[in-house]
């Protein structure tokens, strides 16, 4: 797997979940709290939100396509950039994965 593929997920996710984070502390400063400014504060944040996740479904996809992940869960890391603060989850745990997989061939590979 080339590592620029993880690298471009790792960066849109954590794009993405801080966007939706700003997003929803924008609408309970625009609807809970009535703050002023905090509707042109949600308007550009959402915008932004909105055309970053799809930058992230692109990269997301990319990165289950190349990894060949069962369809159940690339719409599970498809997902997270939905959910408040789950990109950040989602994540670590996918790097986590790779990272221990990719350990785990090295020494495979350096001994043949």
């Amino acid at each position: 797997m080339k590592r620029s593929v993880l690298t471009r997920y790792r960066v849109m996710a954590y794009v993405t979940g801080v966007l939706l984070v700003l997003l929803i502390f924008g609408m309970i400063g625009k609807y809970a709290l009535d703050m002023d400014g905090a509707a042109d504060f949600t308007q550009v944040v959402s915008i932004a939100h909105g055309w970053l996740y799809i930058l992230y479904l692109v990269f997301a996809f990319d990165l289950g396509s190349t990894l060949k992940w069962p369809v159940k869960k690339q719409i599970w890391v498809l997902l997270a950039g939905t959910v408040p603060t789950a990109a950040f989850f989602v994540e670590r745990r996918i790097s986590r994965e790779l990272e221990s997989a990719s350990a785990a061939e090295a020494p495979a590979t350096a001994k043949a």
